[in-house]
Order: C-alpha cells, then structure tokens, then sequence
C-alpha cells in the first residue's frame, strides 16, 4: 500500500512551485525554506550569480551538510559521543556501560 501524497507550494528563489510528496506538508515545507535559505545565502555572497549556478551551488552545499552528518567524523557525531559519555557518568557506576565506566573491551 502506497503513502498518501501531499501537493504543497513552496518557492525556491523566487520562483513558485507545486511538489507532490508522500512526506507530510510541514515537512516539505521545512525543506524548501532551508534550501531557499542557503540559495538566497549563495545569491548574496558577492558578484552577481546566475540562477542555474547558484541553484547548483545550494545543492552542493545542502548535499555536503548531508555528509557531514552522516560522517563517522563530523562535528555533530563527535559532540554526540560526549554528550553519551558526559550523561553516563552521571548514572550510578552499577548502571554504567563498559565504555562509561572506562573499562576496556577484551580483545579478541
């Protein structure tokens, strides 16, 4: 059984349009507003820039945000793993993971 789709109009750069998405309205909504962001961001950062390079411009940038986070390394998966450690010291020691309570792992 397919999604119910949603047709929701949102504007990219001025230009208004119609998607049709299984995701809800909010959402696309949400998406398109951060990507009009980041073009608008793009289209003001210096010079006079065309619309079709600076429509590939934001997708390149909104495509590198993607893999900054899917990164095993990146910034947000780096704070993530302290915050883990920072709240796992504050369980009881009894309640504690291995890793928490700075044990090691045997090796195998």
């Amino acid at each position: 059984m397919t999604s119910p789709r949603h047709s929701v109009k949102i504007v990219l750069g001025g230009t208004e349009l119609t998607v049709s998405s299984e995701q809800p309205p909010e959402f696309t909504r949400e998406v398109a507003a951060h990507f009009d962001a980041v073009l608008a961001r793009i289209r003001g950062s210096g010079p006079a820039v065309d619309a079709h390079r600076a429509a590939l411009l934001a997708g390149l940038a909104v495509t590198a945000e993607l893999f900054q986070t899917r990164h095993p390394g990146s910034d947000t998966a780096a704070r993530i793993a302290g915050l883990s450690e920072r709240l796992a010291r504050l369980l009881p020691p009894a309640k504690r993971g291995a890793r928490a309570a700075g044990a090691s792992l045997p090796a195998d």
